[in-house]
């Protein structure tokens, strides 16, 4: 098949500009693949994934993954990252992992708007990232690793303490 590349257990297909996962992706490897790679491509949907049941790491980057992203159960995922895609949202998707995704242990949402840090907006400064890390933290209480960064002794203390009380609060558009 043209584009895919498949070595041992990791399958990619990347900057294929699909916007859905093929359906030939998943007949074909979704019995074997344990990495999945389908970084630059143009996804608004996971549908397909379902047949991926072995996965322990997903690579979603460069995508147009949205606030409505739906995994299915994959009980064997510790690696995701969404990095640049358009999530907004932080509450829903980390309540939807906590749920679909309950080995993982490596989560990164860079350059997304739900992830506050430089790389989105320039207003937003190590605070605000660090209030985004105990939220995930409180939410995704088995995180090793977040974003760039170890989770510490430290954090993952806080975030029981305050982790709750992190969340992101947008206001309201004034008309």
């Amino acid at each position: 098949m043209a584009g895919v590349v498949v070595s041992g257990a990791q399958v990619s297909y990347i900057s294929q500009d699909c916007e859905e996962i093929p359906e030939f992706l998943g007949r074909k490897y979704g019995h074997m693949a344990k990495r999945l790679d389908l970084s630059f491509n143009l996804l608004r949907s996971l549908e397909g994934l379902k047949t991926f049941s072995y996965l322990e790491e997903l690579i979603l980057d460069n995508n147009l993954l949205g606030n409505d992203l739906l995994l299915p159960r994959l009980p064997h995922l510790h690696t995701l990252t969404l990095n640049k895609n358009q999530i907004t949202e932080l509450e829903s998707l980390l309540d939807h992992l906590a749920e679909v995704v309950p080995s993982l242990q490596y989560l990164s949402l860079l350059g997304n708007i739900a992830c506050p840090n430089e790389l989105v907006c320039k207003e937003k400064d190590e605070d605000d990232y660090q209030r985004y890390r105990y939220f995930v933290l409180h939410k995704l209480t088995n995180l090793k690793f977040l974003d760039t960064r170890k989770v510490t002794r430290r954090e993952r203390e806080e975030a029981l303490v305050r982790g709750a009380f992190m969340k992101v609060v947008k206001p309201k558009d004034a008309k």
